[in-house]
């Protein structure tokens, strides 16, 4: 199994963690955070924004699992791997959006 086959699973795995909020949040009609806010990343964009960035997420993480290689969820290399994107990208998202959501615990002093 080609190791790089694994790298695109990781990446796969990472659009989808980054997919998923923007998908419900477009469909609740919630503003969320984007990329296309100002300041970018910081800024609450539109539902519709969301929406749209959510499934050009959706399509990017659907490229690196089922184009490359031959993806099996039952493999577990393959699931490891777009695991490993996805809590990545979930644990950076958890810190970033945190400090707009109250979600990161305050310093120790």
């Amino acid at each position: 199994m080609p190791w790089l086959d694994l790298l695109a699973y990781v990446f796969g795995g990472a659009f989808l963690a980054n997919a998923l909020p923007l998908l419900v949040s477009g469909m609740l009609g919630r503003p969320s955070r984007t990329l296309f806010a100002k300041p970018p990343g910081e800024g609450p964009s539109s539902s519709t924004v969301n929406l749209l960035w959510g499934f050009a997420n959706l399509v990017l993480s659907y490229l690196p699992l089922a184009r490359v290689g031959s993806f099996d969820v039952r493999k577990t290399a393959h699931a490891a791997s777009c695991g490993l994107g996805l809590l990545a990208i979930g644990f950076l998202a958890a810190r970033h959006f945190g400090r707009f959501y109250g979600g990161v615990a305050p310093e120790r002093p």
